[in-house]
């Protein structure tokens, strides 16, 4: 079987090792394939899995059906990356079948053996995921968690024979995260019982047997399924503490329509989280476009975290040929007070050169940053193609920034989702906009409001005009398109 290096080395592992069928696009559109967010080469993709850094390269899984480009006979892809910002994609490592779809789930290292899978050498990485049951004898439709480990650095993976090794009876038990607790000397699994709104914390001493130890909510927003949870232990700025911080990500009536993403704030004595204001509406992403972020597992230091960049709403609509989906940019989060900071990972940034129309060139990713000032200011991001101008707008008025891509697309993907609203502190406002073929993430009072948003714009290079406000245009010097 092919090991880690030799596919990265470029060797031939042949179309059985792959486990994937190309998808022959019929109109590619290689112009929208970002350069900095992660897509896969020909398939569909949504919810990242099994983030961990690992002997010093980065691994993401993602729910991905290897057949198709549309949401379907889900399994996990992998990708891996030495700077978490170019990526490369890898054979399918767990594939579901007509039977088991393979849900989210996460990947640890048991570096010290707790499960006893490995009878020499260093521990494996572990996955912990969720099997989908449709039609089971056995199991019939319940979700329930099961586990695969790996002794190849995540090329090829194992399923445990009694899987699954975690069931509650329950057709929406699902998407474990799971992490080691120091202070207990246990694992820790959050999972959700989705339907209910509610986390369940789970314990166990080698990752196979677990014990139910607490539940938490419904909390926060009142209305939507929840879903990839994360509990993560974040640094406090400037001071010798850290607090726990819980990620939910709920299916419907987010801040800006369609699914979304809360947070709560609390503590954890590795058997029960209990929130600082559990009624408190929090989010995470102010953005339509930010799901399922989690944190990669092995990281010393404040989490780093990735989400999906789509929304349920109209995820099965993108234009984008062969592939579907994007990846958000990998986010550090750390707490200034109790507010919450992301701080995007990117590459070093050269000042843009523009020709004579203010046309931006020479990079496939751009960075703005400035100042909003207190008064009226607009920002406009546009793309004229030979048969369609798009357009972005980021307009402050008062107390509120207001992003618009009812003209951001050549396709009307976004009905009834053109515009949303992000609320703003008093006076000016730093700010830093990440534009890559469209995907665009902004960030806010240093990274203490976010926002991602999806359009799909014309072939035509980039153009910035500016009124009320200053602002720098830099490329980002990551110039090879991941993906394919």
């Amino acid at each position: 079987m092919p090991d880690l290096d030799h596919v990265l080395a470029g060797e031939d592992v042949g179309p059985a090792d792959l486990g994937r069928a190309h998808v022959a696009a019929t109109t590619e559109t290689p112009h929208l394939r970002p350069a900095l967010h992660f897509t896969p080469r020909d398939t569909w993709m949504n919810d990242p899995n099994g983030l961990i850094t690992h002997r010093g390269r980065h691994h993401m899984f993602f729910q991905n059906n290897p057949h198709d480009r549309v949401w379907g006979n889900l399994s996990w892809g992998h990708s891996v990356s030495d700077d978490l910002l170019g990526w490369q994609e890898l054979p399918v490592a767990i594939i579901g079948d007509e039977h088991e779809g393979i849900f989210s789930g996460s990947v640890v290292w048991d570096e010290h053996n707790t499960s006893g899978l490995v009878t020499d050498g260093e521990g494996p990485l572990v996955a912990l995921y969720t099997s989908a049951y449709e039609g089971h004898p056995v199991h019939g439709t319940q979700q329930a968690q099961s586990l695969a480990w790996s002794e190849d650095e995540g090329m090829t993976w194992h399923k445990h024979p009694d899987n699954p090794v975690l069931s509650r009876g329950s057709r929406n038990f699902r998407d474990p995260k799971v992490f080691w607790h120091p202070p207990t000397q246990r694992w820790v699994m959050v999972a959700v019982e989705a339907a209910h709104r509610q986390l369940v914390i789970h314990t166990s001493a080698d990752l196979v047997g677990w014990t139910l130890a607490s539940t938490f909510g419904p909390a926060g927003a009142p209305e939507g399924i929840w879903e990839c949870p994360d509990l993560v232990e974040v640094p406090c700025e400037g001071e010798a503490r850290s607090r726990w911080v819980l990620l939910m990500s709920i299916g419907s009536h987010g801040p800006a329509g369609g699914s979304g993403m809360q947070w709560f704030l609390g503590d954890f004595d590795g058997y029960t989280f209990v929130a600082e204001n559990p009624e408190q509406v929090r989010w995470f992403d102010h953005g339509p476009d930010q799901y399922a972020a989690v944190s990669f597992s092995g990281v010393d230091g404040p989490p780093r975290v990735m989400g999906w960049m789509s929304n349920w709403v109209y995820a099965g609509k993108s234009p984008t040929r062969p592939w579907a989906s994007a990846m958000s940019l990998v986010r550090e989060l750390t707490l200034d007070g109790d507010e919450l900071r992301q701080t995007p990972l990117l590459p070093p940034t050269v000042p843009a050169e523009l020709d004579t129309n203010g046309l931006a060139r020479g990079f496939g990713a751009w960075q703005l940053r400035g100042v909003l000032p207190a008064e009226e200011c607009l920002i406009t991001l546009s793309r004229s193609g030979p048969d369609l101008r798009t357009s972005l707008s980021v307009h402050r008025v008062q107390d509120s920034l207001i992003i618009d891509r009812a003209e951001g697309s050549i396709v009307p993907v976004h009905e009834g989702h053109e515009s949303f609203r992000i609320p703003l502190p008093e006076g000016p406002v730093e700010f830093r906009l990440v534009e890559d073929h469209g995907l665009v993430e902004i960030f806010l009072a240093d990274g203490l409001l976010t926002a991602c948003v999806q359009t799909f714009p014309s072939d035509a290079p980039l153009k910035v005009e500016a009124v009320g406000v200053q602002v720098a245009l830099e490329g980002l010097s990551q110039e090879t398109r991941v993906g394919g």
